[in-house]
């Protein structure tokens, strides 16, 4: 062939080099094309193996050389012999393979902004740092903060005047939050902190009002609600992180507001021509309770460029403070309800087209450690990402989803049918199972006596405690005597599903007393007595995302010091 001639390519050719220490054994050359049957294939490779052996005549090498290793003439065609018709068999069936792998793993190359992205491209990203909180209070089990917001069934009768009013109120379903308008030039920014114990929360900081002041709000997003302590004048309000709100009139939402229509129909509590004012009561799981007024004003959100966006944010003005939140409140000023209900801020602000309805958080693993919280999809990574279906809509308030299995070690735990339901809750601070499965964890725990430890029932931090025979200064000196939880999600097929897996640092806690204490506790009695709940003690050191648009659920194992996608937060100080 003339090297300046352009060949037409129709086949492709393999060569084999001898190696660098032994150059004797010569190369090996087979050529294949779509249409030669095998004789012509394995004559083009036996004239090009001759054409090698001439070579090799024509560079003699030391006498002393070994015969050629036929371990080196690899040839397709001995592989498939009838080539080319089983090597396309053979490439058929590697495709389908290939295929039937991708579909094993999560979309986790999807972005969740996919083929609206040149409408979106105004809707921005909220990005929250969340704190842990300084200080220590102790924690038993009675304090447990536990949440999943149920709004009140209103008596109407008492909201005719100008002034906020204090309405008797029974109980219904819900939370809270909306917002107004105006994103920044870019993603605004909020860090988060906290811990499971001593405090027993997370919470992120954000300024509200005109001129703006700060608040600290414990994320949930079991609650629709976000409200704030309120000076309206307070009730019953605990002494906060920071000075209560103070709502001007111009604040108070009107009763024929749509949202307080929105939350006033959830209460079937019917239409009130006289009122003037919004009011709202809400009862959580762990029986605190918190009543106020909804109001509207300014939150001023941070985003990733240090700058400030500011949006008009409907959000509850919060009088009466009952029940544990009165210890939660002293040094956070109000909750930030996260759920996918319609009057949720994140539901809100993407009603306005500022975001798209995504909420993710990353809890920190360690005390001290800052995490983030982001409202919107661009933070969301592009892969490595474990993707469930959220649950259908009789259940879309909460974010759930389905599992069909659950071990610890190799050791099945019950799901009392054959799915169960897990409840992805952050103002929750431990993990609830159902009772089954947690006297069966109970008995599967007792191997760890046997190892050293011994319960300690004076410990009165958690229903369960083990003490050791040496100090125990962290989870580390003693995860060895523990398991791993997996949680199976979406298919019996091992390979097929996806999996959580909660590590001894997901369920441990070290109590002041220096015992291990299990951070997993008997949910027969909480919210319907049949769904797992995930609190905060098993969602640190994963990256949560809840997609409300594509309805799923997923998590990555990370660090949560930072998002992939930006460099630093701007953490606030103080």
């Amino acid at each position: 062939m003339d090297s300046d001639e352009i060949p037409r390519i129709n086949g492709f050719v393999i060569i084999t080099l001898p190696p660098l220490d032994n150059p004797s054994l010569g190369k090996t050359i087979s050529a294949f094309t779509l249409t030669d049957d095998y004789s012509q294939t394995h004559q083009t490779q036996q004239q090009q193996q001759q054409q090698s052996s001439s070579e090799e005549e024509q560079n003699p090498l030391p006498s002393q050389t070994p015969p050629q290793n036929p371990q080196l003439q690899f040839s397709f065609s001995s592989l498939f012999p009838g080539f080319p018709r089983k090597f396309m068999a053979f490439l058929s069936v590697s495709l389908f393979a290939l295929v039937l792998c991708s579909s094993l793993f999560s979309h986790t190359l999807q972005e969740l902004r996919n083929s609206n992205d040149d409408q979106e491209e105004d809707k921005k990203s909220f990005i929250f740092p969340l704190y842990h909180k300084i200080g220590f209070r102790e924690v038993s089990q009675r304090d447990v903060e536990f949440k999943l917001g149920r709004f009140v069934d209103l008596d109407m009768g008492n909201m005719v005047d100008d002034q906020i009013m204090r309405p008797h109120q029974t109980k219904i379903n819900s939370k809270l939050v909306s917002a107004d308008s105006v994103a920044g030039d870019s993603s605004p920014v909020f860090p988060v902190r906290g811990n499971v114990y001593p405090d027993g929360l997370y919470f992120t900081y954000i300024r509200v009002g005109n001129p703006p002041r700060p608040y600290h709000l414990d994320i949930d997003t079991g609650s629709d609600l976000t409200w704030i302590q309120c000076d309206a004048p307070c009730t019953s309000c605990a002494k906060g992180a920071n000075p209560l709100y103070k709502p001007r009139k111009v604040n108070i939402l009107p009763f024929k507001d749509s949202l307080c229509v929105e939350i006033q129909g959830n209460q079937k509590a019917g239409y009130c021509e006289t009122c003037q004012q919004c009011d709202y009561e809400i009862e959580y799981a762990d029986r605190s309770s918190s009543m106020g007024v909804l109001a509207r004003d300014e939150f001023h959100l941070m985003i990733s460029n240090g700058s400030l966006s500011k949006s008009n944010v409907v959000f509850g003005c919060a009088y009466d403070q009952q029940g544990l939140l009165l210890n939660t409140m002293v040094k956070t000023d109000g909750i930030l309800g996260l759920s996918s209900a319609k009057v949720s801020l994140p539901s809100q602000l993407a009603s306005q087209g500022i975001i798209n309805n995504v909420v993710g958080h990353c809890l920190p693993a360690y005390a001290g450690d800052e995490g983030y919280m982001f409202l919107g999809d661009e933070f969301v990574p592009d892969w490595g990402m474990a993707w469930v279906p959220m649950l259908g809509s009789s259940s879309k308030e909460f974010y759930r989803a389905e599992i069909v299995k659950m071990n610890y070690g190799s050791s099945p735990l019950s799901l009392g049918s054959r799915v169960g339901r897990v409840l992805f809750d952050t103002g929750s601070s431990y993990t609830y199972f159902t009772k089954q499965a947690y006297s069966e964890l109970i008995s599967a725990l007792k191997e760890v006596s046997a190892k050293g430890l011994i319960k300690d029932a004076s410990d009165p931090t958690l229903p369960i405690c083990w003490r050791a025979k040496f100090p125990i200064r962290s989870v580390i000196d003693v995860k060895q005597y523990f398991k791993t939880l997996t949680l199976q999600f979406g298919s019996q097929w091992w390979i097929v599903s996806k999996k959580l897996r909660i590590h001894p640092e997901g369920y441990l806690i070290v109590s002041t007393k220096g015992n291990i204490c299990l951070g997993i506790l008997d949910g027969s009695g909480v919210h319907d007595g049949s769904t797992i709940i995930l609190g905060d003690i098993s969602l640190r050191g994963q990256l949560v995302v809840y997609d409300n648009v594509n309805n799923k659920i997923g998590w990555a194992k990370s660090d949560c010091v930072k998002s992939k996608r930006f460099n630093s937060l701007p953490f606030f100080e103080g």
